[in-house]
């Protein structure tokens, strides 16, 4: 009997210490750039991302690589000329929310959250802090923010040719479904 109490305590606070992690295989980041000479829209359905809501921590990572546009040679220059995904493959954001006490993640409901953290791309780290929303849903949480970053920050060279087609900052959109683990 007391082996059957321990066991029961022991897959308790199993259960209890892994409902406090959320994660995604499949989360969504887009990026938009407006120019009077054209607009260029990217999305990638590939990123994965993991919330820690004992302490607030969060970890996001993107394959360059997933990103698709809707003409092909689009898609080929941003990965061979301006990203260089073989020689940097990957974007990871990794960071905190800094007001984790405003949210309940016992209670349904959307709670205004700001996160920092440092976001990687293209072999450059820069500290960044965003406003985004966390909405706690029945079976897992979901995850939104939109904010400006310049490909410049990150030393992406953008040719002269095409300067004026790619806007000086982009607009990135991130809307994230986590499952408990």
């Amino acid at each position: 009997m007391k082996r059957l109490i321990g066991l029961s305590l022991l897959t308790m606070l199993t259960f209890s210490v892994s409902a406090q992690r959320y994660m995604t295989k499949n989360g969504f980041i887009s990026f938009f750039s407006h120019t009077p000479m054209e607009d260029i829209k990217a999305e990638n359905n590939q990123v994965a991302g993991v919330i820690d809501t004992s302490n607030g921590e969060m970890v996001f990572q993107v394959l360059i690589k997933s990103f698709h546009f809707e003409r092909a040679l689009m898609e080929e220059h941003f990965n061979e000329n301006y990203m260089e995904s073989d020689k940097y493959p990957k974007a990871i954001f990794k960071g905190k929310i800094t007001d984790l006490k405003s949210v309940d993640f016992e209670k349904n409901a959307e709670y205004e959250v700001v996160v920092e953290g440092d976001i990687s791309i293209h072999d450059v780290t820069k500290k960044i802090a965003v406003k985004g929303t966390i909405e706690v849903v029945t079976g897992g949480l979901k995850a939104n923010t939109k904010f400006i970053i310049a490909p410049e920050d990150f030393n992406i060279k953008i040719p002269a040719v095409v300067r004026e087609n790619i806007a000086k900052t982009v607009e990135v959109t991130v809307v994230m479904k986590f499952d408990p683990v």
